[in-house]
């Protein structure tokens, strides 16, 4: 609880809104050394499009299935597909908002340590990181994105836009995919 208090504030929240506080994360002053935590906006961002879904009362959240498949992977909380053990989500699955709030924590090292190690040193501002965190933490496709490599190689126009291509899951365009990607894109050019 430490730590949820530190991150969000307060209590863990009752009630499934985005956290009125997020982690403070200074924009990094030197580009080349690329940042390794999400900022306040990438927490935003990802709290945004995830949402802490599907409240059944009494700060209980149940399992839910992929919009795109229809089912696996089932997910549950702020868009984790795992839990803390690191098995997956099952249908039946039911947490507390306590319980969504610390898997969130630990989603989002998990996925911050592999964008870190993704991007090797290229230069990266603090909102370029939190875009692709994002885009990270939906997709789990960074280490093998155009994207990347654009980004990588100093084409940060090139990788802006590889954004827009990641609006589809199972084949099918998805709109809340499609509003996702644009605030990505938007965010990692700032």
């Amino acid at each position: 609880m430490g730590l949820l208090k530190k991150l969000f504030g307060g209590k863990p929240e009752t009630k499934c809104e985005p956290a009125q506080q997020a982690r403070i994360v200074p924009e990094s002053p030197d580009p080349v050394k690329a940042p390794t935590k999400t900022g306040a906006a990438g927490v935003a961002l990802i709290k945004q499009f995830e949402g802490c879904h599907k409240p059944i009362g009494q700060g209980r959240f149940q399992a839910y299935p992929d919009p795109g498949t229809g089912g696996k992977p089932w997910t549950i909380g702020w868009g984790s597909t795992t839990d803390a053990e690191g098995k997956p989500i099952v249908p039946g699955t039911v947490w507390t908002q306590a319980q969504c709030d610390a898997q969130l924590v630990r989603d989002l090292a998990r996925f911050e340590r592999e964008v870190a190690q993704a991007v090797a040193g290229a230069p990266t501002t603090q909102n370029q990181f939190d875009a692709m965190v994002s885009f990270h933490y939906n997709t789990g496709a960074i280490a093998r994105s155009t994207l990347l490599r654009k980004h990588r190689a100093g084409d940060y126009a090139g990788a802006q836009a590889e954004y827009g291509r990641w609006n589809k899951a199972a084949g099918k365009v998805l709109a809340g995919l499609t509003r996702r990607r644009a605030a990505e894109a938007e965010l990692y050019g700032r």
